[in-house]
């Protein structure tokens, strides 16, 4: 039997083969129509808005923001693309329940404030739609509860939108991991070092001018962002490290995060900052922020292996995400991008450069779809994220990065903030999968299915 006679004959006998007729099989698709909503369409609402009006299998039926440039830009690239205007929504800040509601909606991509992020999934998931927030997803701890515990009551799938997860490298060494090339792993260490300095301290214009102002003045980040250096001290942005990392090690699928220590440094770079940029008696110069230049967790896993996390955004310094995979077999360090294996490497105790490696173990979704996501931010990655979206709708399934991941991940924020407030204590990390992750499948990276 062909490929074609295969797929055809599949959707004619459906559930009684256990098959779901959306699925597709090689490079054939059933063009079914994934019908999308976004709340939030400013730079990065609009960024996921591009990619989807980038697919033929995607309807965008509605758009909510409140900020009607942000509106205006999104319609004029819709109209650009041939597409038909969606429904508006923008009526102040509840506008959203109303988009919810729509029953042309399967799924709705949320791209707001932080705090925004659990009320609009939470509305999103109740009103029976699949929820795509991005990150982090939760700010509290009980915020990650709520989604689990909403996921579990109404079966409505959260996926949080973690890009790093799908970074070309970062996929290539999870597929060396599941191969046991580096051994039994034991270590990680990853990050979010990156200097956010004119962002959280811009001049108010949405494309981050160098300035020393924050607040309400502006819609650029800082009008939200950079609150949360001001009132916390903790890792306040630790997904893009960590969810890569949780995939290595079968985090909630095998494996589980037991506890973490946390530790800060003293906070001095966004006060030097102000007055480098402003004068020592700028208005901003007298702000007292709690937020710890760098902020260094450590956490536990119950399997034994030990994750280095850092976070870096007050300091100047070149972007870098830190990962590194150790196991008993050898090293992967993307800072250098070196790589030594034990047995395979040419000269002992030697790193050698990992491009060859990264060539022979690129990950299947990389080497069938580069050429698609080519046009995609983020080199490519903001791609396959948006597809593992719209494919786990497509196959009504749970989508590759779930609501226990979201909830998981994002914990570590108000978790380490509790750490350093009680002098870098041991704090016990929740399960939020109630002893799933004992049984619990891969889901991630799997061929190229997602």
């Amino acid at each position: 039997m062909n490929r074609r006679d295969f797929i055809q004959k599949a959707a004619m006998a459906g559930p009684a083969m256990g098959i779901v007729p959306t699925l597709y099989s090689g490079e054939e698709r059933v063009a079914d129509k994934v019908r999308l909503g976004f709340i939030g369409v400013g730079l990065r609402g609009r960024s996921h808005l591009e990619q989807a009006l980038f697919r033929q299998d995607v309807e965008v039926n509605a758009i909510c923001d409140i900020d009607p440039a942000a509106i205006n830009a999104s319609l004029d690239k819709i109209k650009k693309a041939g597409r038909k205007a969606p429904a508006v929504y923008g009526k102040g800040d509840e506008d959203f329940l109303n988009l919810v509601k729509r029953d042309d909606l399967d799924g709705i991509l949320i791209a707001t404030p932080w705090q925004w992020h659990v009320p609009m999934t939470l509305a999103a998931m109740r009103a029976g739609k699949y929820a795509a927030v991005e990150v982090s997803a939760t700010v509290t701890l009980q915020e990650s509860w709520d989604l689990v515990d909403t996921f579990e009551k109404t079966g409505s799938h959260c996926m949080i939108l973690e890009n790093v997860c799908y970074r070309r490298d970062v996929m290539a060494i999870l597929r060396m991991v599941r191969e046991g090339m580096f051994g039994e792993m034991t270590y990680a260490h990853c990050g979010y070092q990156h200097d956010l300095r004119a962002i959280k301290l811009n001049n108010g214009k949405s494309d981050g001018g160098v300035g020393v102002e924050f607040g309400e003045k502006g819609y650029s980040e800082a009008k939200w962002r950079t609150q949360h250096s001001v009132d916390r001290n903790g890792d306040i942005y630790p997904t893009h490290g960590l969810g890569p990392v949780a995939h290595w090690l079968d985090i909630n699928r095998g494996n589980a995060f037991s506890y973490l220590t946390s530790t800060s440094t003293k906070s001095r770079g966004l006060h030097k900052y102000i007055v480098d940029h402003g004068s020592k008696d700028h208005p901003n110069a007298k702000v007292n922020f709690k937020l710890g230049d760098i902020v260094t967790t450590v956490i536990q896993c119950h399997n034994g292996e030990n994750i280095v996390l850092i976070h870096d955004t007050n300091s100047p310094r070149p972007y870098s995400l830190a990962f590194r995979a150790q196991g008993t077999n050898g090293i992967w360090m993307n800072d250098g991008d070196s790589i030594y294996i034990e047995g395979v490497s040419p000269k002992e105790h030697t790193a050698e450069p990992d491009k060859a490696y990264l060539q022979k173990y690129d990950h299947p979704l990389w080497k069938k779809q580069a050429k698609e996501a080519e046009s995609a931010g983020h080199g490519g990655i903001d791609y396959f994220v948006l597809r593992g979206f719209i494919e786990s709708i497509k196959r009504k399934t749970a989508p590759p990065i779930d609501v226990y991941d979201a909830a998981t991940w994002s914990a570590i924020s108000p978790l380490s903030e509790q750490s350093i407030a009680k002098g870098s204590a041991p704090i016990e990390i929740p399960d939020f999968t109630r002893g799933k992750w004992k049984t619990n499948k891969r889901i991630f990276g799997r061929n190229d299915e997602y």
